[in-house]
């Protein structure tokens, strides 16, 4: 490692575009988050129901603002639409150089349309819609999450000329419906006469919590095999979804698209905090180095591996193999991933919708009981 280059370097200049998992009025009024794009390599911001439902119930950065609406009579709903879309306009003006400078591949700041509708596309759509006209920035992305029922939505705001985050993605199936979801969209943006260049999109493929999933199940088996797999589905299974998107966009189907002038989906990890303390904190980042991809890391995971982070160059290119092995060894201890990520598909959903409840409650508490 070079003198004064730190691991967070190594990873950003091995081509892993460094965001942040997190985003509050604290962060934008201290200057934290201009502090961590200036000094910290970060280049893009996610945010999600529960990052939004924790910054409400801390501190008072959003009393004013609820004052205002309270006096003003706004509903529940229309308050922490008005409350989040202001952050993320707030956070997409402060990335904006960066989106200037990479030509609008990084600089990018995700809201996420009401978890609510994950099943309800075309309420998706709407949702989506009011999102992007409300914050009003060439820089933001709008989550969608990557239900059954998202993947036409997906397709639909894209081929309308909006960029989309993909969220909780979980299974190599899914992943494959979802590239080709975007590669629908920017079909139909291109042939009704959008540039495709400004269309940007990523695919929020996420990651520990697939560990935190298989993991009890090779406990409850018990065999020295079973714990010899511990913590190797999780990379494993995004590593096989690396070898997906290189198959795609390797494809004749792709390269027409971007022959006109179209971005790739870049995969995004997400979920990149560690939940088992018996891993090293900066595990899902280490083995996940590849250029041309996203990582999206809480504030505690970003500060690990700046300070201690185990960065050994690309450690995703031609690893699928092995990767696929791994899998094989767990289905032949009775545990089938598809089950275990069509489970944290609906955990995750739920969660989402949890937390929206949470944020609704806080709000509606900060209106001074006027409901929704």
């Amino acid at each position: 490692m070079t003198e004064g280059t730190t691991p967070l370097d190594q990873v950003a200049d091995a081509g892993v575009a460094v965001w942040l998992d997190d985003l509050s009025r604290e962060r934008l009024r201290t200057g934290n988050l201009q502090e961590l794009v200036d000094r910290h390599r970060v280049v893009g911001v996610t945010t999600n129901p529960s990052i939004f439902a924790s910054a409400l119930s801390k501190g008072d950065a959003y009393d004013a603002q609820l004052r205002e609406l309270a006096t003003a009579g706004t509903d529940v709903d229309d308050a922490v639409f008005a409350i989040t879309t202001d952050d993320v306009r707030d956070a997409a003006d402060v990335l904006r150089p960066v989106y200037d400078a990479t030509d609008g591949v990084d600089g990018r700041v995700s809201i996420e349309v009401d978890p609510r509708l994950a099943h309800d596309a075309a309420a998706t759509v709407e949702s989506a819609r009011a999102l992007w006209s409300t914050v009003d920035r060439p820089n933001v992305f709008i989550k969608i999450p990557a239900t059954v029922e998202g993947l036409s939505a997906i397709a639909d705001v894209l081929a309308e000329g909006i960029s989309v985050n993909v969220t909780l993605i979980f299974s190599l199936d899914r992943y494959r419906a979802v590239l080709d979801a975007f590669q629908s969209g920017l079909e139909r943006a291109r042939d009704a006469g959008h540039d495709l260049a400004p269309i940007a999109s990523v695919a929020s493929f996420f990651v520990s919590r697939v560990d935190a999933a298989v993991d009890p199940r090779l406990d409850e088996i018990g065999t020295d095999e079973a714990a010899a797999l511990r913590g190797a589905a999780a990379i494993a299974n995004a590593r096989l979804a690396y070898g997906v998107y290189t198959e795609v966009v390797a494809g004749d189907r792709w390269q027409a698209l971007a022959a006109a002038g179209a971005k790739p989906q870049r995969p995004l990890w997400a979920s990149t905090g560690v939940k088992d303390e018996a891993y090293p904190d900066t595990r899902y980042v280490d083995e996940l180095v590849v250029a041309g991809v996203v990582n999206t890391m809480p504030e505690a995971t970003l500060r690990a591996v700046e300070d201690h982070g185990d960065v050994r160059g690309d450690t995703v290119t031609d690893t699928q193999a092995a990767a696929q092995e791994v899998i094989d060894r767990l289905a032949g201890l009775g545990i089938s991933l598809d089950e275990v990520t069509d489970q944290l598909e609906r955990e995750g959903v739920e969660k989402f919708e949890s937390a929206w409840s949470d944020l609704l409650g806080t709000v509606r508490d900060g209106l001074g009981g006027v409901t929704a």
